[in-house]
């Protein structure tokens, strides 16, 4: 305890105690169950590969029947939680926080019993002639970023997408509502630098960003390379025969290089990791909308979305490998030339997110438990979420707990989540426990020997069953 005092552990050991105790806070029915399931997740030695083995360790006093109990029938107080993430201490990027938004699937292939799964797709390990999809709960996760090089991530909301949701919709309302917290925390004031909110090219950053645009928030996503945009509308000329003036300029196509006037801007940076990376960026770039489906509850005439568009080159991969041109879109206009090297780099942050995935699923073994109920597989995800909320605080004073065959960690390095967490067992002693002990009881008699249930389980259909009208005639129903 003297070496953590002396490292400055004191302060960290308390803020870690005080998230303890406000965990312990968010949950009423089988609190205390939920809670050493929790310890015992953070203080296994091997990676997690079903929740029964956790109840064989010292940290959980309970039998394996009370850990089930937990997540079928525990409550837990998610929005209590998640304004106790958002008050947390935030990584930032220059004073700017930088967010990330992506999805990730908890595939149940095999279970025609559980309600609300989707067709999620899984990228093949050969391209996209080997993708595939399997029935599964997509989440989607947002995150904070950091602005070094490490695996941590600090996670604020996870949400499950529902057969009748549209994906945007719900990242929509899930950023506001992420972003209105950190502004109620202090995590953002009146003067500050918008907050970034990057994502890949699964999102239609548009839409978000028309959507959000009340918000301080700037958008960046990456978009397909067979893109088509359009140029600022030219200034209006007198013409005689008189007629509407255009809405849009020409046509930028990303894949017609003769179509690309010239940019506006270009910067020129040597990386470590990807040689030489150049940036040129066109200002005011805007898609033309034409197809209502999307818009649909936008009953007006279909808005002029505005932004800056980066198209980024680097000589390589990590690995020397072959790196394709990424085209970003901003939905900031009169970017600077550090304005679009900071878009691109955080950009590249964002692969981080894949790391904590990783993590999540191999070795606290989010996706691993069999269950039946969405709702036990919702509580399951902020069980791991806190855990790994609890690594990453414990991270300053974990001693570095590596294998032989393992490299050692740089002095002044943050050692990585799963060198933290063979490490949380040491710690847990020094913070503060709000659980009680376990109380003797009496397990139920159960079921009958030799008797049989009678009453059959539903089996539920797999994919989205609600269509969204393509026109508003369709969606007034006056055709």
């Amino acid at each position: 305890m003297s070496g953590l005092v002396r490292a400055g552990g004191r302060e960290t050991l308390a803020e870690l105690s005080r998230f303890r105790t406000a965990f312990y806070g968010c949950l009423s029915a089988r609190a205390d169950a939920f809670f050493e399931l929790t310890d015992a997740l953070l203080c296994a030695d091997s990676p997690t590969r079903t929740p029964v083995e956790l109840s064989l360790l010292a940290e959980h006093q309970r039998g394996y029947g009370s850990l089930y109990g937990a997540l079928n029938h525990g409550r837990l107080d998610t929005e209590s939680l998640r304004d106790l993430l958002a008050s947390l201490p935030m990584p930032r990027f220059e004073g700017r926080i930088v967010l990330a938004v992506d999805a990730s699937p908890w595939l149940r292939s095999d279970a025609a019993c559980s309600p609300d799964r989707l067709f999620c797709l899984v990228h093949g390990r050969n391209g996209r002639s080997s993708d595939h999809v399997v029935p599964g709960w997509p989440y989607s996760f947002v995150v904070a970023l950091t602005p070094d090089r490490t695996s941590w991530t600090q996670v604020l909301d996870a949400v499950r997408l529902g057969p009748a949701d549209d994906a945007a919709a719900v990242t929509a309302d899930q950023v506001r509502a992420v972003v209105e917290r950190l502004i109620a925390s202090g995590q953002w004031q009146r003067g500050d630098r918008d907050v970034l909110v990057v994502m890949d090219a699964g999102y239609d950053v548009m839409r978000l960003a028309w959507v959000l645009g009340d918000l301080p928030v700037e958008l960046v996503g990456r978009l397909r390379s067979d893109r088509v945009l359009r140029l600022p509308k030219p200034p209006r000329v007198y013409a005689p025969e008189g007629g509407r003036p255009p809405r849009h300029g020409k046509e930028f196509s990303l894949a017609r290089p003769a179509s690309w006037p010239e940019p506006s801007v270009v910067t020129v940076n040597d990386t470590a990791r990807y040689g030489k990376a150049e940036a040129r960026a066109w200002d005011r770039l805007h898609p033309r909308l034409q197809q209502r489906s999307a818009w649909i509850d936008h009953d007006s005439e279909l808005p002029v979305i505005e932004g800056t568009l980066i198209r980024l080159n680097v000589d390589h991969l990590p690995g020397d490998r072959d790196a394709p041109p990424v085209c970003l879109w901003s939905s900031a206009t009169g970017a600077t030339p550090d304005d679009v090297d900071f878009a691109w780099s955080c950009y590249l942050r964002r692969f981080d997110l894949e790391h904590t995935f990783r993590l999540f699923k191999q070795s606290l073994g989010w996706t691993r438990p069999r269950l039946r109920d969405p709702q036990a597989a919702d509580r399951w995800t902020w069980l791991v979420i806190s855990a790994h909320t609890q690594l990453r605080l414990a991270a300053p004073i974990t001693a570095d707990q590596r294998k032989p065959w393992e490299k050692s960690t740089k002095p002044g390095a943050t050692p990585t989540p799963t060198r933290v967490r063979r490490g949380f067992r040491h710690i847990r002693p020094h913070l503060a426990h709000p659980a009680q002990g376990p109380k003797p009881s009496r397990p139920g008699p159960g079921r009958p020997p030799g008797s049989r249930n009678r009453q059959p389980t539903t089996h539920y259909d797999v994919g989205k069953t609600v269509k969204r009208p393509a026109t508003l005639t369709e969606r007034d129903g006056t055709g």
